[in-house]
């Protein structure tokens, strides 16, 4: 029986397919996510991120107990403006000490000695008998808090896997939400004490949970990529194998930090002996960040700097410290009813952080942060135009005014939580390459701090000139520009490796394969027993 064509030609074509099939080498196997090893990053990430509890409490516990210590000491509102201010200019040199210290001494350290400083800072405020101790203690304790804000996002962002980086770094300012929360609970709670006791105990208890920290951190291990970069690759791999999500990751994470800190693919063994470079190598890490950045590093810096002055350029400081303050003016009195607000906007904050932990790894940096900076922007004008209508009637109270204040507060505060507060610390830990990257946190944070000084030591003053309103208009006008410079300069880095995410910039490999040319001859391998 003659077979017809079209039969013939569709037997030939799924024999062809056979043996096609048959000449395709097996698929190796891959093997399934590690459920263990992500508990285990989400450990170290928590516990790395609970430093900057510190900064919160810090933040939140001064906005009542500035009340209090004003009435206790007799200061004026300029000596209480330089009081609250001036832990951020103090928190500035001690996010560059931080940056010295990770990278000598190694990041879990560094988290140590935050918490040990911070501690020291809290009891010298707690016993202090005037406003010249205090502000040593001031002095103590912000160098502690950039300490904190330093080195706690960097690790956790080093030793977390791609798929849940986001999840994991964004602890960081989860945590500073629950230390303000925190520090607001210990207002209300405090403030019944008689007035010398109040304000002492409220910043003389913020000692413990940093003691507390101090002996968490001891179970931790070391960053994977501050390991590599001191040529400890047994000790790297071994991290990485309990962090990554599947062995072939933890291979790959391993060849990708050992290029970007200049080691040949081919060099293997336990221990390689790092080359100098010539000058020191931080001398070099200033010149390729900042003396004579390229291109691309330059818009980098750009990228950094620009998130972490809009996230305090915007009010949030003015907002949190000066919370009672702006309650009294929408027309709240009595301490109790002004720290209850407070507290009800600390709530607000946590919850909202809490939500933008889930999303930032699915719906990604970009989308939230476009939205939270408008939803900021909206509700700033909103308290400004609450707060003007408020101070126009003092003598008589406004419902709807006093209710769109509050409103726009807790609304602002919510949408800072979901974007632009969590994700400065995020997107900065992730954007600097690998060498520069301690270094280039320290700028980020220093600008940070630098920005929340102006606006916590100007506040009282700026309101006083253009009223409280007019404060706030001025904060939605810099957010409206904050909202321009994101929608511009920054990408989205959800799911890349930190190794990759240079390439956004216009950063190509060049670089780092003339390094690693450079390297072979004077790297060495060494065996440990």
């Amino acid at each position: 029986m003659k077979m017809s064509p079209e039969r013939k030609g569709a037997e030939d074509k799924e024999e062809g397919s056979r043996m096609a099939s048959a000449a395709l080498p097996e698929p190796e196997a891959v093997h399934p996510r590690n459920k263990g090893n992500f508990k285990y990053a989400f450990t170290c990430a928590l516990c790395a991120s609970m430093a900057t509890i510190v900064l919160g409490y810090d933040v939140g516990v001064m906005s009542g107990a500035s009340l209090y210590i004003k009435r206790d000491l007799q200061i004026t509102d300029v000596q209480l403006e330089i009081m609250m201010g001036i832990l951020s200019v103090y928190a500035l040199i001690g996010s560059f000490l931080g940056a010295r210290t990770s990278d000598w001494v190694g990041r879990r350290v560094t988290v140590v000695f935050a918490a040990a400083i911070f501690t020291t800072g809290s009891l010298l405020m707690g016993f202090a008998v005037n406003y010249a101790m205090l502000m040593v203690g001031r002095f103590v304790t912000g160098i502690g808090v950039g300490y904190a804000i330093m080195v706690a996002p960097v690790y956790t962002a080093e030793v977390s896997p791609a798929s849940a980086r986001g999840f994991l770094t964004s602890f960081t300012e989860v945590f500073i939400n629950v230390g303000i929360l925190l520090g607001y609970v210990s207002n209300y709670a405090f403030a019944r004490l008689p007035l010398h006791l109040s304000w002492r105990v409220m910043l003389g208890i913020g000692a413990v949970p940093s003691a507390l920290l101090a002996l968490m951190v001891f179970g931790m291990p070391e960053s994977p990529r501050w390991l590599v970069m001191k040529g400890r690759l047994a000790d790297a791999r071994a991290v990485l194998a309990k962090t990554s999500d599947t062995p072939e990751e933890a291979v790959e994470r391993l060849d990708q930090i050992k290029a970007a800190a200049g080691i040949p693919r081919e060099l293997d063994g336990d221990v390689v002996v790092m080359p100098k470079t010539k000058g020191g190598q931080e001398k070099q890490v200033w010149k390729e960040l900042i003396f004579s950045p390229t291109p691309a590093m330059r818009r980098i810096l750009l990228a950094a700097l620009g998130i972490h002055f809009f996230q305090q350029a915007t009010g949030s400081d003015s907002v949190v410290l000066y919370s009672p303050r702006v309650f009294q003016s929408a027309g709240i009195t009595g301490d109790n009813h002004l720290l209850g607000a407070t507290c009800a906007m600390g709530v607000m904050k946590t919850l909202f952080i809490l939500v933008a932990t889930f999303q930032l790894d699915r719906v990604g940096r970009r989308p939230l942060l476009l939205t939270s900076t408008a939803g900021m922007l909206a509700c700033l004008i909103g308290l400004g135009t609450g707060l003007t209508v408020v101070g126009r009637h003092p003598d008589a109270k406004v419902p709807w005014a006093i209710g769109l204040c509050i409103v726009s507060i807790l609304a602002y505060v919510s949408f800072f939580s979901i974007g632009l507060g969590p994700l400065t610390s995020v997107y900065t830990s992730e954007v600097f390459p690998l060498r520069v990257r301690a270094l280039g946190f320290a700028l980020g944070a220093s600008c940070n701090r630098v920005t929340s000084a102006a606006v916590s030591m100007s506040f009282l003053s700026l309101s006083k000139a253009i009223t409280i309103g007019g404060s706030f208009f001025l904060y939605a006008g810099i957010a409206a520009i904050g909202w321009i410079f994101f929608f511009t300069f920054i990408p989205e880095t959800r799911g890349l490796p930190l190794e990759e995410i240079g390439k956004l910039f216009g950063m190509t490999d060049t670089a780092v394969e003339a390094q690693d040319t450079a390297t072979k001859d004077k790297a060495k391998v060494g065996e440990m027993n």
